[in-house]
């Protein structure tokens, strides 16, 4: 089961990428045994943070979100958070043949849905939502991340470590994209009328 790659991950990267590869996991399996389950933990622990435990900016009161508008944030975000993953692993098999890629070796989603563990694990915190415990864990997410996307891109795709650092190089690049284009869309989901609403 793709879950049984994450601890593998954490504690031994190099041998789980080719553990992974030697798989040939499909994109639905994956998603169903993987992705679906893990991306459900941030969103999950963000509801329940903002409406169970809220949030404070120095000593004024505590600010919760009223369920209704959590559950639909919340979802949001897990739909985000697929089609992210979906739409970075397609963007690196678009990319794949400039890199010397085999057609065979197009793991572009299986990569970004793998580099993406440790950042949807940590999500978890979202359950206690204080900004300094939460800025500290999503950055050494991110990091283990990035460090899991320049160790695995040579492995899954066969291709020399200097040809896969440019391409891992490009990928994050086109993660950055994204995210600026996630936080407009953002913007104008809120200006829409689907923003947070606050418990009076």
């Amino acid at each position: 089961m793709s879950l049984g790659h994450t601890v593998g991950l954490l504690t031994h990267p190099d041998q789980e990428w080719e553990a992974i590869r030697e798989e040939h996991e499909s994109v639905s399996k994956l998603y169903l045994s993987h992705v679906f389950i893990l991306a459900f933990l941030p969103a999950a622990a963000a509801y329940y943070g903002t409406t169970q435990v809220g949030w404070q900016v120095g000593g004024s009161e505590v600010v919760k979100l009223t369920s209704g508008s959590a559950l639909q944030l919340c979802a949001l975000f897990y739909l985000a958070t697929l089609a992210g993953i979906y739409m970075i692993g397609r963007a690196i098999d678009f990319f794949a043949v400039t890199y010397g890629v085999g057609e065979h070796e197009h793991n572009g989603v299986i990569l970004a849905a793998y580099t993406a563990t440790p950042m949807l694990i940590m999500g978890i915190v979202a359950v206690y939502p204080v900004l300094w415990v939460n800025m500290l864990a999503g950055v050494a997410a991110v990091a283990y991340s990035v460090y899991l996307l320049y160790e695995g891109l040579p492995i899954l795709m066969k291709i020399p470590e200097e040809r896969g650092f440019m391409f891992a190089t490009s990928v994050l690049t086109v993660g950055l994209v994204m995210l600026v284009g996630l936080l407009a869309i953002s913007v104008v989901v809120w200006s829409i009328g689907v923003g947070p609403v606050y418990v009076s």
